[in-house]
C-alpha cells in the first residue's frame, strides 16, 4: 500500500458516479460575459450557480477601484499581514468593515476559508468546547480539528438538541463557543438566530455566525442574519467572505471585544498566508460602499429569488425550506441528479451539483444561487427549462 492508493480509490468512485466525458465538479467557464452569462464548452448559458448576489463582479466603480490600485500599487503584496503584506488598504477595509457593522474591530484574511480556520483554532484550543450546527461548513470542521477543543455537533437548526448539549456541558459553557450560519450554502435555510443568543446568555456560552451567504443579503443595512434577527450585541464574533455579495475574494471577522486585535499573533492563516492583492482590497472597499448605497440592489435579488423559488414550487419540485438567494432542488438519485444537470447545461443553464457528503443528510442537490443582476427573463427561462424536464426529478 501506498500513499496514492486511497486516490486510485477515488478514481474508481468517479468512473463509477460520472459517465465518460462529463465533469460537473470540473467546469471550465470559458469566458465571461456578464455577472450572469458566461460560455462552458462552447456554449452561452445563464450562470445560476455562482453566489454573485449582489452581481457586483462587473459593478463598474468596483473595477475602476480595481484598475486604479493595480497601477499604483502592483499584482500583489508578497507577503503576510504579518510581515510586508499589511498596505493601507488593507487598514482602511478593515476601518470601514468595523464601522459598517458598529463594532470597534476588525481583521482582514485572505479567504473565508482560511478567516474560519484562523478565528476558531485562535479563539479555542484544549480544554475549551466548540458546539456547531452539524451542517457547518467544511472550513469550520476543519479550524475545529485543528483548534484541539472539544467538538461537539447539534442537529441541524435544532434548539431543542442545542440546548440539550449545553445543558450537559455545567460550567464548562463558560468555555464553551456556539458556531452557526447565517445563511446554509446548500439548501438556503437560515439559522434560527434569536433562539441560539438567547441560549447563549442564558448558560453563558460565546457566538460566532458565519454570514458568508448573509452578509449584503438580510438585514436592512445588508449585515446579515445576526441584523436580521436583531441581536448583533448578543453575537461575539460575525466572520464572513468577500467572494460572495462582494465579488472578490477574502475574508473578515468583526467583534466588539477589544481581544480581537490579539489574534493577529496567534492566528496561523493570518501569520503564514499572504495578504489580499492590493487591487481586491480596493474592489471590496468600493463593493462595501455600494452595499450601504444602493439597497435596491438586496430588493431586487430578493424579488428574483422569490419568482424562482415559487416558480419551482409551483412545478412540485421539492425545495430546500425557505425562499432566498440559494434555491436547492433537492433529486432522488445522484444518477437523476447528473442527468438533469447536464440536461440543464445542454440547454443554456449553468447550475451547481451537489453530492453527499457536501450536501447534507445525504441527499443530492441541484442549487440555483440568484443574484440581483439575473432579469425576469432570465429567471423565467430557467423555470421554463425545469418545467419541461419535470418527469426528471421523479422518484
Amino acid at each position: 500500500m501506498g500513499i496514492l492508493d486511497k486516490l486510485n480509490a477515488i478514481a474508481t468512485t468517479r468512473q463509477t458516479l460520472l459517465p465518460e466525458g462529463v465533469d460537473p465538479f470540473n467546469v471550465v467557464i470559458e469566458k465571461i460575459y456578464s455577472s450572469t452569462e458566461g460560455s462552458i464548452a462552447g456554449q452561452k448559458v445563464i450562470l445560476a450557480g455562482t453566489n454573485n448576489y449582489l452581481g457586483l463582479t462587473f459593478d463598474q466603480q468596483c473595477i475602476e477601484a480595481a484598475q486604479e490600485s493595480l497601477s499604483k500599487e502592483g499584482t500583489g503584496t508578497t507577503g503576510s499581514r504579518m510581515a510586508n503584506g499589511t498596505f493601507s488598504g488593507h487598514r482602511d477595509l478593515e476601518q470601514e468593515l468595523a464601522l459598517f457593522y458598529g463594532c470597534s474591530n476588525a481583521i482582514v484574511f485572505s479567504t473565508g476559508f482560511v478567516t474560519n480556520l484562523g478565528m476558531i483554532s485562535a479563539l479555542t484550543g484544549p480544554g475549551d468546547v466548540i458546539v456547531l450546527d452539524a451542517d457547518s461548513h467544511a472550513s469550520i470542521y476543519d479550524a475545529c480539528k485543528m483548534s484541539g477543543a472539544e467538538m461537539i455537533r447539534f442537529r441541524h437548526n435544532n434548539m431543542v438538541d442545542l440546548e440539550k448539549k449545553l445543558k450537559r456541558l455545567g460550567p464548562r459553557t463558560a468555555k464553551t463557543l456556539i458556531i452557526v450560519e447565517g445563511i446554509y450554502s446548500m439548501l438556503g435555510d437560515c439559522a434560527p438566530l434569536a433562539e441560539v443568543a438567547a441560549l447563549k446568555q442564558k448558560y453563558g456560552a460565546w457566538v460566532m455566525v458565519d454570514e458568508a451567504h448573509s452578509m449584503g443579503v438580510l438585514g436592512d443595512h445588508g449585515r446579515g442574519m445576526a441584523e436580521a434577527a436583531g441581536v448583533e450585541q448578543e453575537v461575539d464574533f460575525i466572520v464572513g467572505t468577500f467572494s460572495k455579495s462582494l465579488g472578490a475574494i477574502g475574508g473578515y471577522c468583526v467583534s466588539n471585544h477589544p481581544e480581537l486585535d490579539l489574534v493577529r499573533y496567534v492566528s496561523r492563516s493570518y501569520v503564514f498566508t499572504a495578504s489580499p492583492s492590493p487591487s481586491t482590497i480596493a474592489s471590496v472597499r468600493q463593493a462595501l460602499r455600494v452595499v450601504q448605497s444602493k439597497p435596491q440592489l438586496r430588493t431586487k435579488l430578493w424579488e428574483n429569488a422569490d419568482r424562482l423559488y415559487q416558480g419551482l414550487e409551483k412545478l412540485g419540485l421539492e425545495l430546500g425550506p425557505d425562499p432566498g438567494p440559494i434555491v436547492a432542488i433537492r433529486v432522488a438519485t445522484r444518477e437523476k441528479a447528473l442527468f438533469a444537470w447536464k440536461s440543464l447545461l445542454d440547454q443554456g443553464i449553468y447550475v451547481n451539483l451537489v453530492f453527499p457528503p457536501a450536501a447534507p443528510a445525504g441527499m443530492s442537490l441541484l442549487r440555483c444561487s440568484i443574484s440581483a443582476a439575473h432579469t425576469a427573463e432570465q429567471i423565467d427561462y430557467i423555470l421554463k427549462v425545469f418545467s419541461e424536464m419535470q418527469d426528471s426529478f421523479s422518484n
